[in-house]
């Protein structure tokens, strides 16, 4: 399928920083799991952090397991609807693992909050979450963040994963969309 990008608006963050500042998150990654006892959990959410779990474990030095999670909470709005469903859980044995949540953005918090509560409840070690895009004027929970790559406005965003109605997350860079 080819996106064409002319209902697209402006980039808000181009594909050379989006490179650039995985590399320097992925260090900061490497260096708080330096010497862990056993591979860290990389839980992957998708579909939309896909792309970033995937050039973010390329990057990691450490000794890494990839699990993927799928959640809801959109649906085919642009907003959230508040309520979180599981529609695929993990599948790695998570009691007493360190677990890093891999999110593509966070905005409410509804769905970071969730998922950090439920992987403490399977009995993980610790919970840490690194997120691509953080949009603080959106949040509505208060959850904690120990890796973000960029602070975006109250924009919806695509590319890189992210998506409307499905299209758009080829792009290599992120870009601002008007939806009605």
């Amino acid at each position: 399928m080819s996106t064409s990008t002319s209902a697209l608006g402006e980039t808000l963050v181009d594909a050379g920083s989006i490179r650039a500042r995985i590399v320097e998150v992925a260090a900061e990654i490497d260096a708080r799991y330096a010497g862990a006892d056993q591979p860290v959990v990389l839980l992957c959410v998708l579909k939309g952090a896909l792309i970033f779990s995937a050039d973010l474990a390329r990057q990691l030095s450490i000794p890494i397991e990839i699990d993927c999670i799928t959640v809801r909470s959109y649906g085919p709005d642009t907003r959230s609807a508040g309520e979180v469903e599981l529609v695929k859980g993990v599948t790695t044995e998570l009691q007493g693992r360190d677990v890093l949540i891999v999110e593509d953005i966070v905005d409410t918090g509804h769905t970071a909050a969730f998922l950090q509560r439920n992987l403490v409840e399977l009995g993980a070690r610790s919970v840490r979450l690194v997120t691509l895009l953080d949009k603080t004027s959106r949040r509505a929970r208060h959850v904690h963040i120990d890796w973000h790559c960029f602070r975006i406005p109250d924009r919806f965003v695509v590319g890189y994963g992210l998506d409307h109605g499905e299209r758009y997350r080829n792009l290599v860079d992120v870009r601002a969309i008007d939806v009605v």
